[in-house]
């Protein structure tokens, strides 16, 4: 029998699923909008919607009772609760402490999962006492399963059954597949829409063995929403792990296996395989115990691209406002969703000019560009080679500064060959830098009332954290500065140096296969791409831009970071540090919106402004200098 007829007929038997509370007893709750496929099954509990891997089933349950056989009809579904007990005797009382908890710590379980019930225990000579099968009977579990390897005694109202594999199987609920003496265990995702269309896709683990990944081509038609598929909370409680159960979505630049990398093209998805290995980096994520739950939406190529100009998809939207404010460019996918969804935990994006931290900024939430080199590019579509970095965005500081601290390695960084720095060296101190560098030149914002935030928030920090605020001006200090000659044009040869870096780059990752690849298929052609895009590459001239001039970039480059960490932001002994510079990312304290005309007056902004007297906007000094 071929797999689709056998869930066809696994369908027809589905009966009433779960249980919910009602006045302190429990009902049926009916399985409804149940969708099957060769790889998943979807359904839905009261107005939730769920999905279960049945490709590759987590485990199997083993009846070892005969009497026990047939105990449901082969492809019956039910809702099923794994528990494992830390305790010898398991009660009511414990029980219900348990299933409690479950409820107020996550967001995938509910009480419709109690229609089956699996229990074991890590303690010796464990038994279950009757009151606590009274109790489970109460709250709606129609069928009790018990670890006969851990329950040697047990009443005739359970069901032993033996688990032989030697992978740990986590608690939490899970939707089971009957047949005559085993129970199939399906990894269970709760499916959330993606209302404000800040993803490509949804994944989740394939579970072949291979560490390769699902897409989820699934949508909510009625909110034009992807559908994110979000494992519980529970299954990573005891993993021990810094980032276990961190629910994190990707940026789609990076690769992750099985999946495709489209770098917000449709042309470069038609002219690229799936991923057959998942980028280092990302896959360290996965090594640390976080979960991947989506790839992202960015601006074509990681581009900085406003809204209005993208051609292939349709740019984020952000959830402040009025819902009509731009994100920015081209970690927007992952910056909105932070902003957004409180069910995901972190986003991986890329900062090659200010590609996380405007985002961040203009969403309200936290993103970082670490130090050039901080961590391997393998894998990610590159826009600059020598200035691509990879940070992560979150909500809460705390959170996202342990995030970052335990994804960032020494083993991972990358070489001085890519960065043309020299060898990066991170202390791990806590010490703060004792001063506040305030370029004046750089401010006071357009917008008054942020400007006086600044202020607020600035000597907050400074009595705090015990710092001194020291006013400078530098733009004069980097244009007067004989960082790569006797003569004052350093910077702007910098300046071209970071262009020429980005531009030889671009071209030899992405323009040139691309357009080389779209020629030989549709003769000759020109391929279908952003107008940004368009305009760059018909101009390039290879002539000015190519590898020559790029490694004299790189030796520029070097010369720039060598000199600005020398005399602008030094290291000390006990600090990272020595000072922490204030910037405007380039907003001025206005909003931004993603209709071009609404930015056009007096109160909005198209974002990358600089001050009257600011010789580079500020946002570009990390890339320029490290």
């Amino acid at each position: 029998m071929n797999k689709m007829v056998l869930w066809k007929k696994i369908f027809i038997k589905v009966l009433a699923l779960g249980s919910a509370f009602e006045g302190g007893r429990a009902g049926p709750v009916p399985l409804s909008n149940i969708h099957e496929g060769a790889e998943v099954v979807t359904y839905q509990l009261g107005d939730t919607s769920y999905l279960a891997n049945a490709k590759a089933p987590h485990d199997i349950l083993t009846i070892t009772s005969p009497e026990h056989n047939n105990h449901h009809a082969a492809g019956i579904i039910k809702t099923l609760t794994v528990i494992i007990a830390s305790k010898a005797i398991v009660t009511a009382h414990y029980l219900n402490a348990i299933i409690s908890s479950y409820l107020a710590n996550d967001d995938v379980f509910s009480t419709e999962f109690l229609c089956s019930v699996y229990i074991t225990s890590s303690a010796a000579n464990a038994r279950i006492h009757a009151d606590a099968l009274k109790y489970l009977s109460s709250v709606g579990a129609e069928i009790i399963y018990i670890d006969s390897s851990v329950f040697k005694s047990h009443s005739g109202r359970v069901i032993p059954v033996y688990h032989n594999s030697t992978k740990f199987l986590a608690p939490g609920p899970y939707t089971a597949v009957m047949s005559k003496d085993k129970v199939s265990l399906l990894d269970t995702y709760r499916l959330y829409p993606d209302t404000y269309r800040d993803f490509v896709t949804g994944m989740y683990p394939s579970n072949d063995g291979s560490g390769s990944f699902m897409p989820l081509q699934s949508m909510s038609s009625g909110l034009w929403a992807p559908l994110i598929p979000v494992p519980s909370r529970i299954q990573a409680w005891g993993d021990p792990r810094p980032l276990a159960g961190k629910r994190v979505a990707v940026k789609d630049i990076f690769d992750v296996k099985g999946l495709q990398t489209s770098a917000g093209s449709q042309a470069w998805i038609e002219t690229t395989p799936l991923a057959n290995r998942t980028a280092p980096a990302i896959q360290r994520l996965v090594d640390l115990g976080a979960v991947l739950v989506g790839k992202q939406k960015l601006a074509q190529f990681a581009s900085g691209a406003n809204p209005w100009d993208w051609t292939d998809g349709q740019a984020p939207f952000n959830p402040r406002g009025d819902g009509y404010l731009t994100c920015a460019a081209s970690t927007s996918g992952g910056a909105c969703s932070i902003a957004a969804y409180d069910w995901l935990d972190a986003a991986i994006g890329s900062d090659t000019g200010v590609s996380i931290r405007r985002p961040a900024a203009l969403t309200g939430t936290f993103g970082n560009r670490p130090s050039q080199g901080m961590i391997t590019l393998e894998g990610m579509l590159a826009q600059n080679w020598a200035q691509d970095t990879a940070g992560v965005l979150g909500r809460n500081p705390t959170e996202w500064a342990k995030f970052a601290k335990a994804w960032y390695t020494p083993e991972l960084h990358q070489p001085e060959s890519i960065t043309g720095l020299s060898p990066l060296s991170v202390q791990d101190t806590r010490a703060f830098p004792a001063q506040i560098l305030y370029p004046d030149e750089q401010f006071p914002l357009v917008n008054s009332a942020a400007q006086e935030i600044v202020e607020t928030v600035l000597s907050s920090i400074a009595n705090a954290l015990n710092m001194s605020v020291k006013h400078t001006n530098l733009s004069a200090t980097l244009v007067n500065a004989p960082i790569l000659s006797d003569k004052t044009d350093s910077l702007d040869r910098l300046l071209m140096a970071t262009a020429t870096l980005t531009y030889w780059s671009s071209h030899v990752a992405v323009a040139d296969p691309l357009m080389t690849e779209w020629a030989r298929r549709y003769e000759g052609r020109f391929p279908p791409v952003d107008p940004l895009w368009r305009k760059e590459w018909s101009q390039f001239n290879a002539s000015i831009i190519n590898q020559a001039a790029y490694d004299q970039a790189l030796r520029d480059k070097r010369k720039g970071v060598d000199w600005f960490e020398k005399n602008v932001l030094p290291e000390t002994p006990q600090s990272c540090s020595e000072s922490l510079l204030i910037c405007d990312i380039g907003t001025g304290g206005l909003p931004s919106f993603r209709e071009k005309a609404l930015n056009e007056g007096p109160n909005a902004t198209f974002l990358g402004r600089i001050p009257d007297g600011a010789a580079i906007p500020c946002s570009m000094i990390c890339p320029i200098f490290g």
